[in-house]
This record gives C-alpha cells, structure tokens and sequence, in this order.
C-alpha cells in the first residue's frame, strides 16, 4: 500500500513539474511600411521571456517594443536585428508590436519565441504533497526527486530552446547566403558585359588607327 502511494505522490509530482513551463514559437512576413501586434495573458507573479531575430529582408531590422496590461511601455528596440526580453508579470494581456514603418520597400522575415513561467496557481502545484503519507517508510525523499525532475525538465527546455534558436540563426545564415550570391552573379554579369563592351571599342580604335582612308587616283 505505501509503495502504492508513493508511486501516486510520484506521477503527481511529475505532471506539476511538466505543467509549470510553456513555450511556443512564430515565424511570419512583416510586410514594408506595417506594424503587426501579438497579445499574451499573464498570470501575476509568473514570468515572460521573449526572443526574436529578423531572419531576412534588407539590413535585417526592425522596431520592437512591449506593453503591459496597464498601458505603461516595458521594453523597446530601435532597428536591431534581435533581442531577449525577460519580465515578470502582471494579471492581464501583454502586447508585443514589430514595427517596419520606416521601411518603405522592404518587407521582414522575422521569428519570435515566447516562454512562459509559473502559469500555474501555486496551490495545485502544492497538491502532490497532500498524497506523501508514509513515503518516510520507504526512506524516499520525494522533494528531492521534485527537485531532480525540475533540474530536468529545466536543461529539456533550454536545450529545445537552443535548438530553435540555432534553427532561426542557420535560416538567417542561409537568406544572407542566397541574398550575396545574387549580388555576385549580378556583378559578374555587369563586369562581363562591361569588358565585352570595352574591349569590342578597343578593337575598333585599334583598327581605325591601321586604316588607309587616303583615296588613290588611277
């Protein structure tokens, strides 16, 4: 019966620990010379963490800022081509505006990933330990596990969140990439018909040079 309850006290310990964190990622166009905002409820006292790059269009920038649910600006950034803002909140919905109003011809790639901690009310995440009766006798720590488990899901997370990071710098890499190969085709091109051109004028002063136009009678 005690192994019983222990392993209930354990699954319950584990579901609270996977339930404290969520985070989820966008990637969309901003089109020249518009603003797109996106809106996030809070739960007070939790944490709000938000990470964005501009993965393609010309001089990859944009205008950023955040506002709290009381109207009050929190965070801007002026024509960079990323940044982290982490925050902790209060109850109501958080606004996040990128803004390419100065822009008049081109439009944005941009990828943004939002993090949120502590959503959950700290009673039910405080439930598991009213199932800890007579883990003692299996001399079991369970805050312990709680502890390891939280350690875990913890370098899960940044881990995950690493790798899409790592995704949306290799995406930006590759637009960066593709954008210089055109531009060098494109001169190269322009080179070459350049020289053609010349040497073709080259070739005919040249010969103008070596023609006989005097007449001679007969």
């Amino acid at each position: 019966m005690n192994v019983c309850v222990a392993c209930l006290s354990l699954c319950v310990s584990v579901i609270s620990a996977f339930s404290q964190s969520l985070d989820s990622d966008f990637t969309f166009t901003l089109p020249a010379g518009r603003k797109e905002c996106f809106f996030q409820p809070m739960k007070k006292d939790a944490s709000l963490e938000i990470e964005y790059q501009v993965l393609d269009g010309a001089s990859l920038d944009v205008d950023f800022y955040i506002q709290s649910p009381s109207g009050h600006i929190i965070a801007t950034d002026y024509r960079k081509s990323d940044g982290v803002h982490t925050m902790e909140t209060e109850e109501g919905d958080y606004m996040f505006c990128f803004d390419n109003t100065f822009s008049a011809v081109s439009e944005k790639v941009i990828f943004f990933e939002l993090i949120l901690d502590n959503m959950e009310d700290g009673e039910e995440s405080e439930d598991w330990k009213a199932y800890v009766q007579g883990a003692d006798l299996l001399d079991m720590k369970l805050e312990d596990i709680m502890d390891t488990i939280n350690s875990v899901k913890s370098r899960l997370g940044k881990s995950l969140q690493i790798q899409t990071l790592l995704k949306a710098f290799e995406a930006r890499d590759r637009n960066l990439q593709e954008s210089n190969y055109e531009r060098v085709n494109l001169w190269s091109c322009t080179n070459l018909v350049v020289m053609v051109i010349v040497s073709g004028v080259q070739v005919y002063l040249l010969r103008s040079l070596f023609d006989d136009k005097r007449k001679t009678r007969t």
